[in-house]
């Protein structure tokens, strides 16, 4: 088998993996759309959870984003805010059902299913993933949501409580915000 015969395997296989993931989310009392809502909610920091960044997230419009947490918060599973710093946005939150609900998430089916690979070899598909990813995110003009640790902008150092700061937005950062991703992000420059 060829490369270019490999990666069309490959990014069928990736197709079916998805399409299967996503039926089982359609059993429950969640659709698709808003599994993947809540998904970004669980991974975002406080500065990336709004409408307008899940929106850009899911390269869907803001109209059926707003429908998708119309939806979540009528379900009781997200909770919206105004905004602290700026009170025209609107900060998204996950309550105690949306957190339980994730705990019941299908896509843990499909990591369980990977987790059983050669470490070596899930890191090797997780890297190649990882920059398919990035291809498709650039080609299509959009934002890559990576970590704060891995972004230009972030920075070690601080206190106890705020061990991390961002540079960008002049915030600090908790370790569990340095792990979060960010719609802000840009990708640190490889150091030589």
């Amino acid at each position: 088998m060829n490369a270019s015969s490999l990666a069309l395997d490959a990014a069928h296989l990736i197709d079916r993996l998805d399409r299967l993931a996503r039926s089982g989310e359609a059993t429950g009392d969640l659709n698709p759309a808003q599994w993947e809502a809540l998904r970004f909610i669980a991974r975002a920091n406080r500065f990336s959870r709004t409408p307008a960044a899940l929106a850009e997230y899911l390269g869907s419009t803001r109209g059926t984003v707003s429908q998708t947490l119309i939806a979540l918060e009528q379900k009781g599973q997200i909770t919206r805010q105004p905004s602290a710093r700026d009170r025209r946005s609107v900060m998204l939150a996950l309550t105690a059902v949306g957190e339980r609900s994730l705990k019941d998430d299908p896509i843990l089916a499909l990591a369980a299913d990977l987790a059983g690979a050669d470490p070596e070899k899930l890191c090797i598909v997780a890297e190649t993933l990882r920059r398919a990813l990035q291809a498709m995110i650039t080609r299509n003009g959009g934002r890559a949501f990576g970590a704060c640790y891995a972004c230009r902008h972030f920075s070690k150092g601080g206190s106890a409580r705020w061990p991390h700061h961002c540079l960008l937005l002049d915030e600090p950062l908790s370790e569990a915000d340095s792990r979060a991703i960010c719609v802000e992000q840009e990708p640190a420059l490889p150091t030589l």
